[in-house]
């Protein structure tokens, strides 16, 4: 059987196997099991959003907070019912035009996306003509200021109370699709020649302008399509956490998305995967660390954020010893298990 052709049905098995999996843990796991693997799915499609910028195109972006706020705010406006609304926005009504609003999830979703994808490109526009630090420091301006201006809108956002009571539409068999989805789009995005040439962007931009490539306009683009992704990101974890606030998409989350790129390896798109799922069921392991700990001979009170110090050591371990991450740039792939695949391998351990 010819390598590709044994390669999609490996590929049509590993789908399957992934369907069952779903099924079954949505079967049989408990409820906080579930929002464990949900929220794995919600960051795999965060990590690659950010990935894509940092990792495939080469710009340092600190904002996706800010994003990922618009998406929240937008799909969960979108989806109350006018009665969730009124009971929301007790403080001061709702902008009349929102009011009676409400369109079922999965299209204010996209709009979440859309949404979050135009304030991006508005954003973008200007601030990708900075370079390096001045870039990071100008995405992480504009995510505080998107947390201010929620803080004080209070009739569209409803201020710091947030919105409480949001339907609670990020289940397993939506969360987990969003992120199958998020890495076919990536994988075909980065084998064509769009995505060649945000690599090409990334190696050397002197170089690829000269070739030809439309260096700003590749940013751009690659901004746009980082913050739609930010965007659904938000609204999927808004709409499983059936709760939001402004508080919610500080630097922290920026953070914790940079933490998980960083670990799996910049540029690839399986080790941002593994990364998410490894990250986020750690975070939820190590979460005794924040409470009073027992040595038997004695015991400390309990310390909010210690387990934070643990993935705070981890990146630093990460980017002293194997600046590359887990996967560097490389992918998963059927030929790994290949005899060819094997031997370019035990070749490189040589």
């Amino acid at each position: 059987m010819r390598p590709g052709r044994r390669h999609l049905l490996l590929s049509l098995a590993a789908g399957a196997l992934f369907v069952v999996a779903l099924a079954l843990g949505d079967q049989f796991l408990d409820s906080f099991q579930l929002r464990v693997s949900s929220l794995c799915a919600i960051y795999v499609v965060l990590a690659l959003s950010l990935n894509l910028v940092n990792g495939f195109t080469g710009l340092f972006s600190l904002g996706h907070a800010g994003f990922m706020a618009v998406g929240a705010y937008t799909c969960a406006l979108l989806t109350m019912t006018p009665e969730q609304k009124e009971m929301n926005f007790f403080l001061a009504p709702v902008v009349p035009w929102l009011a009676h609003l409400s369109i079922p999830f999965l299209p204010a979703l996209v709009a979440a996306g859309l949404v979050a994808a135009l304030i991006g490109f508005l954003v973008g526009a200007p601030a990708l003509r900075l370079k390096d630090d001045y870039l990071a420091i100008a995405t992480l301006g504009f995510a505080e200021i998107i947390r201010v201006v929620l803080t004080n809108t209070q009739t569209l956002t409803n201020g710091a109370l947030g919105l409480k009571g949001l339907p609670m539409y990020a289940t397993t068999w939506v969360v987990w699709p969003c992120a199958a989805l998020s890495v076919a789009f990536m994988v075909f995005l980065t084998r064509s020649s769009y995505g060649r040439a945000m690599k090409a962007v990334r190696d050397d931009e002197i170089a690829a302008g000269a070739m030809g490539v439309d260096v700003f306009r590749v940013k751009v683009v690659s901004f746009t399509v980082s913050s739609f992704m930010a965007g659904v990101g938000g609204a999927l974890l808004g709409h499983l956490l059936t709760t939001i606030d402004p508080k919610m998409f500080t630097f922290m989350l920026t953070f914790n998305i940079l933490l998980v790129v960083v670990l799996g390896g910049i540029g690839s798109i399986t080790g941002s995967v593994i990364a998410a799922i490894g990250v986020t069921i750690l975070m939820e392991v190590l979460r005794f660390l924040d409470g009073p700990l027992n040595f038997g001979l004695f015991e400390t009170e309990a310390r909010p954020g210690l387990r934070m110090v643990v993935f705070s050591l981890l990146l630093m371990a990460v980017v002293l010893f194997r600046q590359r991450g887990l996967m560097g740039n490389r992918e998963f792939s059927w030929s790994m298990f290949s005899r060819a695949g094997l031997a370019r391998r035990e070749d490189g351990r040589a």
